[in-house]
């Protein structure tokens, strides 16, 4: 079996560099390795990391030394569309064997695009890598971290379908031991998914787990939430390296990296301190990007060999008068009743969605309410107060208002409210003949048990709907990164799609109880996805604003965003480009100057690639950007890109 690696971070800390430069030092150091290196990230950038194209299927790399690399990014559509293909029809049979509905009902549910499949995608990689013998270690390149979540507990959601596959297959088993019969052998598919379930649990429990963070307080309160959250999602999983990354370690003169490096020291005292049984290993920033297979080589040796970093200073070429023509220019007021903000993990979305919000209080008194949909949520940072699912007042204003959804907690009242339904509705008499349900009532509870992958991105949908319906303010969605983000604005049209289906199969069970009450709560499911699909047509109703950073990767992954944006009839209202040095922060630092340097030739391809877009450029602000006196001097400090 393969060495597994596992690389989580909150977005923005540099985890695809850092898993890249593993990955490559580990092919390059030992004849007999084979590696693959694998991104579930649905928002990929390991190619460009890499400078390489990669398709759908495993590519070969180029590194120095006598082993081997292979790089894959994900295609999550493809892989489940294979699965399917392989297991559907088997699938189909237990479930028409066991329970109410007949396959040609159920087919078309399995055809159409699920949530979640990113995650799904992911597992099924990881068990055919395991499965193909052909490599000697995986590393794993995961999504930000509240994705990365859904991935680890896959296993154990697979061991619940398998319980309800197990239910449904058994039902002839159970009327033939009640009727003196002999019942069939347990199911092929059902005996082939315990061993691989098996299997997965087993080299996710020998795994290596790396930590990727930076010294920022919020990737640091991100990264002890997450790693608490990992153990309960799956406890077999222990942290073994963290990689404190982007450490600034000589300040010089510079007083914006000597911030830094007291940053760093600081956080590496607290993360030895909360993990105490972790390596600490450091990767340091020397202010431009590391691309391409050499030079991952050598960060991947100063990161886990301790070998000193001796890559040479590279700039971009600048065109004549490449300096921005930057205005002083005032926050946009959000004309629409509902704003979305996206962009990249790490990227500052949250700061910008706190802001915006901030504005809209300060100058026009409109009621404010802002919603992180985000799984892996952080305005109770910005906000120095605990937020919950539940709407809270912040920085002491009663009209200004925030929430982070638990889609967990939603999903278990919801799945209280269903059980209680099912009860009644298989505990009835029809016609003054009494109707034993008990089978329907155990297959439709093993079903419940089932968490769904993709929860975050559907439950999202109720969550925004309820705001549009109940608030006659300005409503701020602060997204997911980039790749669930987009699922999320998919999700609309394809509740619709799938409620159509649902009441189609349910159509022929219309004289059941139970098949009615749910065909009610699926037409109200279908009429609130309508409206909100609806809306995000309406150029007057929705505004998109987009995050990003002056650096290559945020830049190259901001213009996949749009483009994918476009396809969905979505026009960004604005873009902000956080954190750009200013040429008095970067005029006696070479770390700074360099890192100006690419912020600048990114800032030029913009303007001309984007002419017609409003474009706002946020300076790099020393601190964190949390509590009222730093909000207000974030808002007071903005510039339209001329």
């Amino acid at each position: 079996m393969p060495k597994l690696a596992f690389f989580v971070g909150k977005g923005g800390v540099g985890k695809t560099t850092v898993a890249a430069a593993y990955a490559v030092r580990t092919a390059a150091e030992n004849s007999t390795s084979r590696v693959l290196l694998v991104s579930t990230d649905p928002a990929h950038s390991l190619g460009d990391v890499l400078e390489q194209s990669l398709g759908t299927s495993p590519k070969t790399v180029r590194v120095k030394g006598r082993g081997k690399l292979v790089a894959w990014e994900l295609d999550a559509s493809t892989l489940f569309g294979e699965f399917l293909g392989e297991y559907k029809q088997k699938i189909l049979a237990i479930i028409e064997r066991g329970s109410l509905f007949r396959a040609r009902e159920i087919a078309p549910l399995l055809d159409s695009a699920l949530p979640g499949m990113a995650e799904i995608a992911g597992l099924l990689a990881i068990r055919d890598a395991i499965e193909s013998g052909k490599y000697s270690h995986v590393v794993v390149d995961t999504a930000p971290f509240g994705h990365t979540l859904r991935l680890f507990g896959l296993p154990e959601q697979f061991a619940r379908v398998l319980k309800f596959l197990e239910l449904a297959a058994g039902r002839d088993r159970a009327l033939a031991e009640r009727f003196g019969g002999v019942g069939e052998k347990e199911d092929e598919l059902i005996e082939d998914w315990r061993g691989k379930i098996g299997q997965l649990a087993r080299a996710f429990s020998d795994s290596d787990l790396f930590l990727v963070t930076t010294a920022e307080e919020f990737a640091l309160n991100e990264s002890v939430r997450c790693v608490r959250d990992l153990n309960e999602a799956n406890a077999s999983l222990q942290l073994t390296t963290a990689v404190l990354n982007r450490v600034v370690r000589r300040a010089r003169s510079c007083g914006l990296c000597r911030k830094k490096a007291v940053a760093a020291r600081r956080a590496a005292s607290f993360l030895r301190k909360r993990f105490p049984s972790a390596k600490l290993r450091i990767g340091e920033d020397l202010g431009f990007p590391i691309l391409g297979a050499d030079a991952l080589r050598q960060f991947g040796e100063q990161v886990f060999g301790g070998k000193p970093l001796r890559l040479k200073s590279h700039s971009p070429k600048l065109p004549r008068n490449s300096e921005p023509r930057l205005s002083r220019t005032e926050w946009p007021t959000l004309a629409s009743r509902l704003a979305f903000v996206l962009g990249k993990g790490g990227v500052g979305k949250t700061t910008v969605s706190a802001a915006l919000g901030f504005q809209l209080r300060k100058n026009s008194k409109a009621r404010v309410e802002i919603c992180s949909v985000d799984p892996a949520p952080s305005l109770d940072d910005i906000f120095q107060t605990g937020i919950g699912d539940a709407p809270t007042s912040v920085l002491g204003d009663k009209e200004f208002r925030a929430s982070e959804l638990d889609s967990v907690a939603l999903f278990k009242k919801w799945v209280a409210e269903i059980r209680a339904e099912v009860e009644s509705a298989t505990s009835s008499e029809h016609s003054g003949v009494h109707i034993d349900l008990t089978f329907e009532r155990q297959l439709l509870s093993a079903l419940l048990d089932i968490v769904p992958p993709g929860l975050d991105e559907v439950l999202a949908i109720f969550r925004i709907s309820d705001l549009r319906a109940a608030n006659s303010g300005k409503i701020i969605i602060d997204m997911a990164p980039t790749g669930h983000a987009l699922e999320l604005l998919r999700m609309p049209e394809r509740i619709v799609s799938w409620s159509r289906l649902l009441l189609k199969s349910l159509a022929a069970h219309r004289k059941l109880a139970l098949a009615q009450n749910a065909a009610v709560r699926i037409a109200e499911l279908e009429l609130r996805a309508r409206e909100l699909a609806n809306a995000l047509r309406n150029a007057g109703e929705v505004s998109v604003i987009s995050v990003m950073l002056a650096e290559p990767l945020p830049d190259r992954e901001t213009e996949r965003l749009l483009k994918e944006l476009d396809g969905l009839r979505l026009k960004p209202e604005a873009l902000f480009v956080n954190r750009v040095l200013s040429a008095k922060d970067a005029a006696r630092c070479p770390r700074c100057r360099v890192a100006r340097r690419w912020q600048i030739s990114v800032l030029a391809k913009l303007k001309k690639r984007l002419p017609a877009k409003k474009i706002f450029v946020v300076r790099n602000f020393a601190d964190e950007i949390a509590g009222a006196k730093k909000l207000r001097a974030f808002t007071d400090d903005l510039w339209l890109l001329g």
